[in-house]
């Protein structure tokens, strides 16, 4: 299924959007999380920084390695996961459950318009 022009930049723009979400859930929940000032700090730099390098080496548009399509779909339910988890671990349940459906929605959507693209620019 391929996108109109329209709906594939709106779809590509909200996957920025939830990427930029997830980190600051990430970090949001790092930063209250632990007993201490020093836990607080590494978890609330750590986490996000730890998912942006994931995403950077296999999930990014340029990604530093060109991996299969199943371990890109991995590494982003992955961050989009510790995100949603976040989410939940700052106690905010249904804010948690509505990123995790709309990353779903938002990554089938973009895999099956990135299938149909690739198999239309095919000979």
């Amino acid at each position: 299924m391929r996108l109109p022009g329209p709906l594939h930049v709106l779809n590509e723009g909200l996957a920025f959007v939830l990427e930029l979400a997830a980190l600051a859930a990430l970090a949001w929940w790092g930063f209250t999380a632990g007993g201490n000032v020093i836990v607080h700090v590494v978890l609330g730099l750590g986490t996000p920084v730890a998912a942006m390098v994931l995403w950077g080496m296999f999930a990014a548009p340029r990604a530093r390695f060109k991996v299969a399509l199943p371990l890109v779909l991995l590494v982003k339910a992955v961050v989009f996961g510790a995100g949603a988890l976040a989410l939940y671990g700052v106690d905010r349940p249904a804010l948690a459950v509505a990123f995790a459906v709309v990353a779903l929605l938002n990554t089938a959507l973009a895999t099956l318009d990135r299938d149909a693209a690739f198999r239309t620019a095919s000979p």
